[in-house]
């Protein structure tokens, strides 16, 4: 994708993928995250910081139908141990415009226009809950994870995170890698030894949204927390996604070689 892309997405004919420059890009944006992620006011990333991350070498890269904003994701740049990168703090869809490939879509426009110029790695946290997140993040665009946090942002007012505390896994994509690469390009993930595996029920999602049955979401998540954090001190990291035919999602994990990365 280069500096406006069309991409094909469902209940659409055409979708054009471009960077946001104008304010009132920026207020859609807003508005946008508000509609998807349903938050009260306190949690919201307000318009300043939109313009901001534009401003210093960040990303706000917005879907366009016609005029209408109904996707978009933002990245500011990031330092860690001297290497720069950038992470990728927010990607929306509107609801129905969702499961036709316009967050991969998005995703790959971040990628094109961070490799132009120079970045190699992209990081972003997702919440290890999400099981079709899991998939597009590990096996559809190829990243790994190797972090975790525990209730990185508090409990938050998204009803989405169903009033458990805010876990997420760090996805590093390295976008030049031969993973990345091949994946892409269509590949299935290389195949590794799997040392680990860690399970997310189909029925979490049911779980989290009625308070009369959280305690079971609860428990998944700290259930599988303990795992991962072990997992991770064992050196291991999450090179896999497995999902059945019921919709439940195994996360799968084998040693950490820096052959990931390049």
């Amino acid at each position: 994708m280069t500096e406006s892309s069309p991409v094909r997405a469902a209940n659409t004919e055409a979708v054009t993928i471009r960077k946001c420059e104008a304010l009132a890009e920026m207020q859609a944006c807003f508005a946008l995250q508000k509609e998807v992620w349903k938050f009260s006011d306190a949690d919201l990333i307000p318009v300043r910081m939109f313009v901001v991350a534009g401003k210093i070498g960040g990303q706000v890269i917005g879907a366009f139908e016609g005029n209408e904003l109904i996707g978009f994701a933002i990245a500011i740049p990031g330092n860690r141990n001297g290497h720069s990168y950038l992470h990728s703090h927010m990607l929306a869809v509107r609801q129905e415009y969702r499961n036709g490939g316009l967050g991969r879509g998005l995703k790959l426009f971040q990628r094109d226009d961070a490799l132009s110029r120079g970045f190699e790695l992209m990081e972003w946290t997702f919440d290890p809950l999400e099981i079709k997140n899991a998939y597009l993040n590990i096996e559809k665009l190829g990243a790994i994870t190797r972090r975790y946090n525990v209730n990185q942002y508090g409990i938050t007012s998204s009803p989405l995170q169903g009033g458990l505390p805010t876990d997420r896994l760090v996805a590093e994509w390295w976008m030049k890698s031969k993973r990345v690469e091949n994946v892409l390009a269509g590949s299935t993930i290389a195949k590794f030894e799997c040392r680990a595996h860690i399970e997310v029920p189909a029925q979490i999602y049911q779980w989290k949204a009625s308070a009369a049955t959280r305690a079971q979401a609860l428990a998944v998540q700290e259930n599988n927390r303990e795992n991962f954090i072990r997992a991770f001190g064992d050196g291991l990291s999450v090179l896999g996604f497995e999902r059945d035919e019921a919709g439940n999602g195994r996360f799968l994990l084998g040693e950490w070689d820096e052959k990931f990365c390049y």
